[in-house]
């Protein structure tokens, strides 16, 4: 694997030998809610997040006011729905932003967001933000994801339903500004996405191809996927929390609870730990156990002078003789003293040596 570029967020780095940095995207899950929309940040920092993402839109930058058949979700999670009434359901009010910044920055927490057209990214400038995320919905907005990199800030760039050709227009996009503090988010944009269609080798892929930092927007159910991804190299893994999936809103329904947010933290960062390094020393764990390998036994009581045979040696546990790979050199020769069975063999018992 090609050894990527590392990108720097505020105190954060993101890329190798780093830990996994987790993004808590909050989305519609304030349900309107203002309290809400704060405890949700509390809770989030408590889980174990590094995070908080909103999304900076209103139903008017993202689409017009339309009920033709082109406008309406024929399937999936929100079929029945208008877009422009999903989006006005769904959106984070922008006079909010500026204080949930605010709260999550006094507590530790990186506050992220999503901007959907050039009045968001203005917006978001004005709030001081210190990185961008470009949905996978936007990938193939090139002018917007231009716009971002102009900013001369960090972006994250999901790539969901991106062709390889899509995503290399984006990327090249962003660095033709100069900005090449790029991360790469495999995702699969279905809401719940499934198993089957995650793909998680991409991940790899997509750091070897582009030389950026990867990893995983997971909008599947659970937190096996994310771990998983974790553990083949992701370095950014992105889950969308609620405070409870009874609260009903567009996002509801396959986003984690705080428990949850907080189970799959703690495996990722014991799936870090087990991951490890390179590294063939022996641990304090299992240097105790190497006295159950197998060596070199008198099985049979030897006198002075008696040769070693298949009979009264063997190869068994535990470790206290000579290695098994001398049997074969030890047979044959003869005992420089009295051995009694059940004695690890030593060279000073054998002749010659």
């Amino acid at each position: 694997m090609s050894l990527s570029k590392i990108v720097k967020i505020k105190n954060k780095t993101i890329g190798a030998n780093h830990p996994c940095y987790i993004i808590a995207e909050m989305s519609a899950n304030h349900a309107g809610s203002m309290d809400r929309a704060m405890e949700i940040i509390h809770a989030a920092k408590e889980s174990g997040a590094d995070c908080i993402k909103v999304q900076t839109y209103t139903a008017d930058t993202l689409t017009i006011n339309c009920n033709n058949e082109y406008f309406q979700i024929k399937e999936g999670t929100w079929k029945g729905e208008n877009l422009y009434n999903l989006y006005q359901k769904a959106y984070t009010p922008w006079e909010w932003q500026g204080r949930l910044k605010e709260e999550a920055e006094k507590i530790g927490l990186d506050f992220l967001s999503t901007p959907f057209d050039k009045t968001a990214v203005d917006f978001l400038e004005e709030l001081g933000v210190d990185f961008y995320k470009i949905a996978s919905f936007e990938l193939v907005d090139i002018p917007l994801i231009k716009y971002t990199a102009s900013k001369g800030k960090p972006i994250i760039l999901s790539t969901g339903m991106g062709s390889i050709g899509e995503i290399d227009e984006a990327v090249k996009a962003a660095k033709s500004l100069g900005n090449e503090s790029i991360c790469l988010l495999r995702c699969s944009s279905a809401y719940p996405a499934i198993p089957s269609d995650m793909n998680l080798k991409i991940i790899n892929h997509l750091e070897d191809t582009f030389g950026f930092p990867a990893g995983l927007s997971d909008h599947s159910m659970g937190s096996l996927a994310a771990v998983a991804a974790v553990a083949i190299g992701a370095k950014i893994i992105e889950k969308h929390f609620c405070m409870s999936r009874e609260i009903e809103n567009p996002d509801s329904s396959f986003s984690m609870e705080p428990d949850e947010f907080k189970k799959m933290v703690e495996e990722i960062r014991v799936a870090e730990r087990a991951i490890g390094e390179i590294n063939y020393d022996v641990s304090e764990g299992e240097e105790k156990n190497r006295t159950f390998r197998k060596s070199i036994f008198v099985v049979k009581d030897i006198r002075k002078g008696d040769a070693f045979t298949e009979q009264n040696i063997r190869v068994i546990r535990p470790g206290y003789g000579l290695e098994p790979k001398y049997h074969e050199a030890v047979l044959g020769k003869k005992s420089t003293m009295d051995i009694g069975s059940g004695n690890p063999l030593k060279w000073e018992h054998i002749e010659g040596s």
